[in-house]
């Protein structure tokens, strides 16, 4: 085998020597990941550029970079607080949050990589025991229950816009009371709907009443007003109208004898 050149060996060793500080400073960040860069010797955590985005970076081997997940995360809690009444109450509630991405140099040097424990748990703990301890179980057992969700959003919400972290939504999942209180709160609202019930039942029969009144008033009226009307000439000429009638009639067969009472004609026709 022969021997290298003297000149080849240093430019082969160069060439591995770069080989290993590019393997070294290469990073590549995922999808839905943002890095923080960390530089050594330049001020640590870099907060006035952007986060280094997906794809493949080239940093000095001194430096470092922290590697973010920056999309939409869930977080799911189960809770026991107290009710305004004091009664303990078990709540399951989720948490959607993420990172705000160019902050993430802040988040980073505030918070750092746990955040997750250091603040957004403890938030929405806080909140919580907050929100439910303003309402009794009947308001968290019935209609309540979306405006206390609504409720422990914001102010969740207004602890984590200080903290670098974007809060998308809260979601209370269920709410647990002990036995004893919520048989309570069925049997009452069950009273409460048979009792709407009657009262839907008594209201329409007072309006089925009414309707009936105002329908045997409307008859009695038209009949005062009718036999108010019919005098004897209306009654004579309506006689005479009807006799005129049946003469004209080719089908009829008529007998007219004498007359009836107010001069008019008794009419026998074939019955």
């Amino acid at each position: 085998m022969e021997k290298l050149p003297k000149v080849g060996l240093p430019i082969l060793l160069g060439i591995i020597l770069t080989i290993v500080i590019i393997a070294k400073s290469a990073i590549t960040i995922g999808s839905g990941e943002a890095g923080v860069l960390y530089k050594t010797f330049g001020g640590g955590v870099v907060t006035d550029e952007p986060p280094l985005g997906e794809g493949f970076h080239i940093v000095a081997p001194w430096n470092k970079v922290y590697v973010y997940e920056v999309r939409q995360q869930e977080l799911f809690e189960k809770m026991k607080v107290l009710s305004s009444n004091g009664l303990e109450i078990q709540i399951d509630a989720s948490a959607w949050y993420q990172p705000v991405q160019n902050k993430l140099g802040n988040l980073h040097q505030t918070l750092g990589e746990s955040y997750l424990q250091r603040v957004i748990q403890p938030a929405i703990r806080s909140a919580a025991r907050s929100v439910i301890g303003r309402y009794t179980p009947d308001d968290l057992y019935s209609t309540k229950r979306d405006a206390i969700q609504v409720e422990i959003y914001e102010e969740t919400k207004k602890i984590l816009d200080k903290q670098y972290v974007q809060l998308n939504e809260v979601l209370v999942r269920d709410v647990t009371l002990p036995p004893t209180i919520k048989d309570a709160i069925e049997r009452k609202l069950k009273q409460e709907q048979e009792s709407l019930e009657y009262e839907f039942r008594l209201v329409t029969a007072a309006k089925e009443a009414d309707k009936q009144r105002i329908e045997a008033q409307g008859k009695a009226d038209a009949n005062r007003i009718l036999s108010a009307s019919l005098t004897d000439k209306i009654l004579q000429d309506k006689g005479i109208e009807a006799t005129n009638k049946l003469a004209e009639s080719p089908n009829s067969k008529v007998v007219i004898i004498g007359s009836g009472e107010s001069g008019m004609p008794i009419i026998l026709g074939n019955q």
